[in-house]
């Protein structure tokens, strides 16, 4: 059966496309359709260790890692500028292959973009220091690359997340093997045929696709690794920490979250409702970062709940690439299956289900992954849909009497990424957030974020962080240097 896009996106190992050793290739699906999108070469553990056998070559032979980083950093800046040029046909291949509407994938490419070159501008900016010895000693400090990185990244965000750890290892001067999604790998393949125009080294840059069993596991058990970033599960983020455990590898963790957000009696109710929508129904809610459980003052609930309701049933539903939709399809029949479940049992636990809950009714969507934005009330907290991470565009909505139940309940859970609070009071908006357990917190603002500020959770939801200048020293190890000075004493 022919295909959407006809160019099979293969591996790509030592700056060109490789087939894999095995030669399979994967039918991966349009989202909005399950029809045949394109064809995905499937890789394996033999193909990850031949990828970090080059990556560790050019990292030791190139002048990758041992050059200036202003020269990296130019580098990078041409990688930046030609994915700018490009932004409308990744984003186009982003919404084909992970189903989020084409404005949302225009601004993921454009984070790209900016993410690129927020590091290339630091790459010249990894400095050491001096400390203070006594005697006639000069004690010092370089910042040196690791060397070989590996990346492993999610479905929801495809590139941008692959991306923002890549950036940083890239500038630092090592060389990167990136493991992206076996669902939505397109932009990733895509993405390396742009770093070899850009002037990359052949071999700096690395993309294997395959299942995390087989391809993960490699990367990280190979001799060769120096470092994993992962984003993804918890159950999948555990078991990387004890492989990369028995090696003692650094390691960068970002597992999701079950995001509160608190609304006081004196918030913005109007303003407050667009953010919470915007909050849990973009990218049909497959975000870590999704803001899923709603805390909000009994005074406004009954108002707050009918806007809310009038949101997620205003909101257009269809494929990614047709105007004005707002929410497309989620990735895969697995995930309607998942998402949809947590619903029953929210449903069988006590909770009512105002609005959604189903999949959506339009003999148009029928064939796609389409789930109804849905509004949640009354769950008891003990259900699954409260203690544990949804990935769709489902919102738990509970009442609190008072700031300390609130942060209660917004604390009574194993994750801690993202908070939201909505208040015009500021004693009230600083307290609350410094009392939310979470690594980051927003105030009368949806779920936002720039290259420049750390992006972090607390808890379960992850070890280390990512964005930022300090994110630039997760990919450098630290050599201390001491040489004594003293002029050898002439013999009498």
């Amino acid at each position: 059966m022919a295909t959407s896009l006809e160019r099979p996106f293969d591996l790509f190992i030592g700056g060109r496309d490789v087939p894999g050793a095995r030669g399979e290739r994967r039918t991966l699906l349009d989202p909005a359709s399950n029809q045949p999108l394109a064809q995905s070469t499937v890789g394996s553990a033999d193909d990850a260790r031949a990828a970090m056998e080059v990556a560790d070559r050019a990292y030791r032979e190139s002048n990758w890692s041992q050059d200036d980083g202003a020269r990296r950093g130019k580098v990078l800046f041409r990688l930046a500028a030609l994915l700018e040029t490009n932004l409308e046909a990744f984003a186009r291949l982003e919404t084909l292959n992970m189903g989020k509407p084409l404005r949302e994938s225009r601004g993921d490419i454009g984070y790209v973009v900016r993410t690129l070159e927020y590091f290339a501008g630091l790459a010249d900016k990894l400095e050491g220091e001096t400390v203070p010895v006594p005697g006639p000693r000069l004690d010092y400090t370089l910042r040196e690359p690791l060397g070989v990185t590996v990346h492993i990244a999610p479905w929801n965000y495809p590139l941008l997340l692959a991306i923002r750890s890549v950036a940083p290892a890239l500038a630092a001067g090592n060389s990167v093997v990136l493991k992206p999604a076996s669902l939505t790998p397109l932009t990733a393949v895509a993405f390396a045929r742009l770093t070899k125009e850009a002037g990359v080294p052949d071999g700096i840059f690395n993309v294997v696709v395959g299942n995390g069993a087989d391809v993960g596991e490699a990367l990280i058990e190979d001799a060769r690794c120096r470092s994993v970033t992962f984003t993804g599960s918890s159950e999948v983020g555990h078991h990387i920490a004890e492989l990369a455990a028995r090696r003692l590898l650094p390691l960068t963790l970002e597992l999701g979250g079950k995001g509160p957000v608190l609304v006081f009696a004196d918030a913005d109710l109007d303003r407050a409702a667009r953010g919470i929508g915007y909050g849990i129904f973009q990218n049909a809610g497959q975000m870590c970062w999704a803001a899923s459980r709603l805390f909000v003052h009994e005074s406004l609930r009954v108002a707050l709940l009918e806007k809310l309701r009038m949101i997620a049933e205003g909101l257009k539903l269809g494929p990614g690439v047709q105007d004005g939709v707002e929410m497309g399809p989620l990735v895969s029949a697995d995930q309607v299956r998942r998402v949809l479940g947590y619903v029953s049992d929210a449903r069988a636990s006590g909770g009512s289900v105002v609005t959604g809950g189903m999949r959506a009714e339009s003999p148009a969507l029928a064939a796609g992954n389409f789930v109804a934005p849905t509004i949640l009330a009354d769950v008891p907290a003990s259900s699954r849909a409260i203690r544990e991470e949804i990935f769709g565009p489902v919102l738990s909505v509970t009442s609190f009497t008072d700031v300390d139940d609130a942060v209660r309940q917004a604390n009574d859970t194993a994750y801690g990424l993202l908070g939201a609070v909505w208040t015009r009071d500021l004693a009230t908006a600083h307290s609350v957030a410094r009392r939310l357990e979470c690594g980051m917190v927003v105030v009368n603002e949806s779920p936002i974020t720039y290259p420049q500020t750390p992006f972090a959770g607390v808890k379960a939801s992850g070890l280390g962080f990512e964005q930022g200048r300090r994110a630039l020293e997760t990919y450098t190890r630290r050599k201390n240097i001491l040489v004594n000075v003293a002029t050898a004493k002439k013999k009498p």
